[in-house]
């Protein structure tokens, strides 16, 4: 059964869209979002959880003309993804259906949303869906994390990562070869990497502690060096790291 996500800025069109998928049998669970900004963080979730995840979304039926980022814009941002979602437009305006189909759309049903002509892009939505080449799923490599470049999915070792910082539900790694970005809260990294070496130093920032090159302290401040990147370690921190250092020197 299909998991689905419908994208509406208007609350009426949102309602009757999901009350229309709801009722159809092939529609395992619908959601709404009011537009593509919060669309865009529920679709994050969805890829981080994977295609067999609790999170995850087989196919968005999206609007067109939203405030701020409309329903191409996302559709063409979702086309930069390794796997994305389907996406099926569902609008009031017949002069975008060229560049709908030219972003790989399933289809394009026009409001006022009828019964059938929803339910034959929900079944071309579900072909597609059976028939796509399944992609194994495999077990996560603790040792490694993977990041997205350009459409290509890549492996950094986590060894290789001297600290991370927060870009609200991103998080972005840093090496010495350069930084990456990955759709993962930094808490979730906290966690993860907790048992790896790595420790909070600030809401920002995690570091491993074997990339800490010196521990400094000025005027009250504590700051740390890690890879010729000077750091601020906030107070509520600062003991914790300082305990953690001296353990790792005397052990």
């Amino acid at each position: 059964m299909l998991r689905a996500l419908a994208v509406d800025d208007e609350q009426p069109s949102l309602e009757e869209l999901l009350y229309l998928l709801n009722a159809d049998p092939r529609i395992g669970s619908a959601e709404g979002a009011g537009d593509a900004t919060e669309a865009l963080r529920r679709i994050n979730r969805a890829l981080e959880s994977g295609p067999g995840g609790p999170e995850a979304i087989d196919v968005v039926f999206l609007d067109i003309h939203m405030p701020g980022l409309d329903g191409l814009d996302l559709a063409r941002l979702l086309g930069g993804f390794a796997q994305p979602p389907l996406v099926v437009f569902v609008t009031a305006h017949e002069g975008f259906a060229v560049q709908a189909f030219d972003l790989k759309a399933v289809d394009y049903v026009l409001k006022p949303v009828r019964r059938e002509r929803l339910a034959e892009a929900i079944r071309r939505a579900a072909q597609l869906r059976d028939t796509a080449p399944r992609i194994p799923v495999h077990e996560p490599d603790p040792d490694h994390i993977s990041v997205e470049l350009g459409g290509v999915t890549r492996f950094v070792a986590v060894e290789d990562i001297t600290h991370v910082e927060a870009h609200g539900d991103y998080a972005r790694l840093r090496t010495a070869q350069g930084s990456h970005l990955v759709r993962i809260p930094l808490s979730t990294l906290e966690e993860r990497w907790r048992s790896r070496g790595f420790v909070r130093i600030h809401r920002r920032h995690l570091v491993a502690l074997r990339h800490i090159a010196e521990l400094r302290l000025d005027a009250g401040t504590v700051s740390v060096l890690v890879d010729s990147v000077e750091l601020q370690v906030s107070r509520r921190h600062a003991r914790q790291l300082r305990d953690l250092l001296l353990r790792r020197t005397t052990s």
